[in-house]
Order: C-alpha cells, then sequence, then structure tokens
C-alpha cells in the first residue's frame, strides 16, 4: 500500500494516523513513518485490518438501523 493511499483509506474510515496508532496500540512514529522516504513501507496487515474495521463499522450501523426500526432484538 502506498502513502497516498494509506491517508485516504484512514480518512475514508475515520482514522488519521495518530488515532490509528492509538487503536493499534503502536507508537505513532512508527505509523507515521510508513511509506516516507528511506522508511519502512506501510506492512500489507494494515491493508487487511482497515478493510476489515470498515465491514465491521458498516455492519455496526447496519445493526443500529435496524435496532431502532425495531426489526430485531
Amino acid at each position: 500500500m502506498e502513502l497516498d493511499d494509506f491517508k485516504s483509506v484512514l480518512k475514508s474510515v475515520g482514522f488519521n494516523k495518530k488515532s490509528f496508532a492509538e487503536y493499534i496500540n503502536v507508537p505513532y512514529a512508527t505509523v507515521n513513518n510508513w511509506g516516507s522516504l528511506n522508511r519502512p513501507p506501510v506492512p500489507d496487515w494494515v491493508e487487511v485490518l482497515l478493510s476489515l474495521y470498515y465491514e465491521n463499522k458498516k455492519y455496526k450501523e447496519l445493526k443500529e438501523i435496524i435496532k431502532v426500526k425495531g426489526l430485531c432484538d
């Protein structure tokens, strides 16, 4: 995952680098270095984690809508 893609995906799921670092319990400096010049690339697992986070967020929102409308317990 390229740095620009990483930033874009973070934003789309409601994270910035600092909040994402806190969420995954990794030092901010580590996350901030990913993809920068002469620094480690964004790890492959980050894309998977963000994808799963996004899917989970959608399902939680859908569950809440269904609950509010009284369609389930």
